[in-house]
């Protein structure tokens, strides 16, 4: 195994929208609107969010699958995991693809059994081959095997019985960052400053482990693009990296909810703890990962290193990544969790563009 695996991120900690001034007193926000008008006026999530969602989740398929196979052939405690920035579009094409298809199952009412066992599989594992063989972009056909195969039918199961169900359930607030509810007054201390988490915090984690792949794998790509002229754009990250993506930014949000709304504190006046704190956690991840040589990362080779597990090279990525974890947590705090499911086609409880108010939000 080479002695350096990755030279990138280690945690997706991004962009504040709207933290640039920096406030002496605690923010007042005024609520967007009352709880019923939030409820009328959420929709949809956007094409462009379910692109990017797409993407990254098709990335982390690739990481988990690729990373699995490592593991039964060599046995490497690093779990390392591959994929490209290509895969990373073909996977949004071929999921929005997916997802007109899943919106056609009304045509199958009387048969579910046919769309759910046989029509949405055969589309789902077609397109899978063709993604296949663009991304090899050889003349000849690239075929699959019989377990390939099966892991795609249980891909497919996956996507029509949990993944397309449970993505209709999210519902975009477009006017706000959310509805902020703080303090009216300095003597009010009813109200305790700060918005409300819109998504369960699983989830929450979930999409910032996701996008801790996606952040590697474009790295890494472009670092084998200019350090081997690779024009595959081939990148890699680890399994473990997921734990580390996920917790670490599920964390710096946290310390931006409270600096942001509670405290008022601007963008730069943040910044250096959420670095401080993403070079910690770095560090806390190798030391336990090389006690089982399980570390995919080295930096011995770099200048102002320590341990070779932290280097001051990487600092302008992490203060770009921590600038644009605050806009991703300000899309997060847009997007709610309704009990009833929405069509994605946009025919199912949606007039003129809004989700009905019946829609109760969890």
């Amino acid at each position: 195994m080479a002695d350096r695996l990755r030279d990138g991120p280690r945690s997706s900690s991004g962009d504040s929208a709207g933290g640039l001034k920096t406030a002496q007193m605690p923010r007042q926000v005024e609520p967007c609107r009352g709880s019923e008008d939030s409820r009328e006026s959420l929709r949809e999530l956007p094409r462009w969010m379910r692109l990017y969602f797409y993407g990254m989740h098709g990335v982390t398929l690739d990481v988990l699958l690729s990373s699995i196979q490592g593991v039964l052939k060599d046995r490497d405690p690093k779990l390392v995991g591959f994929s490209s920035p290509y895969l990373c579009i073909m996977h949004s094409l071929t999921h929005f693809a997916l997802e007109k298809i899943y919106s056609q199952k009304r045509c199958f009412r009387g048969r579910p059994v046919v769309f759910h066992l046989v029509f949405y599989p055969s589309v789902y594992i077609g397109l899978q081959i063709l993604i296949g063989n663009i991304s090899t972009l050889t003349e000849q056909v690239r075929m699959i095997s019989g377990t390939q195969l099966v892991v795609h039918y249980i891909l497919a199961l996956y996507f029509a019985h949990v993944f397309h169900r449970g993505l209709s359930r999210l519902q975009y607030h477009p006017s706000c960052p959310a509805d902020l509810q703080t303090k009216s007054s300095p003597d009010d201390s009813a109200h305790v400053p700060g918005p409300p988490h819109s998504l369960p915090g699983f989830v929450r984690f979930l999409f910032f482990g996701m996008h801790g792949f996606l952040d590697e794998v474009v790295f890494t790509s472009i670092f084998n693009l200019v350090e081997k002229s690779d024009r595959t754009l081939s990148g890699y990250t680890s399994l473990w990296s997921f734990m580390m993506y996920g917790s670490c930014s599920f964390v710096v949000e946290k310390l931006y909810l409270h600096l942001h709304f509670s405290r008022g504190w601007g963008t730069w006046r943040r910044l250096p703890i959420y670095v401080c704190f993403i070079y910690t956690w770095e560090l806390s991840w190798g030391l336990v990962l090389r006690q089982f040589d399980a570390c995919s990362w080295d930096y011995s080779h770099y200048p102002h290193n320590f341990m070779g597990l932290i280097t001051l090279l990487y600092l302008p990525g992490w203060v770009c990544l921590s600038l644009y974890q605050d806009v991703l947590s300000n899309v997060l705090l847009r997007i709610k969790c309704t009990k009833d499911v929405t069509d994605l086609s946009g025919k199912n409880g949606e007039v003129n563009g809004q989700v009905e108010s019946k829609k109760k939000i969890l």
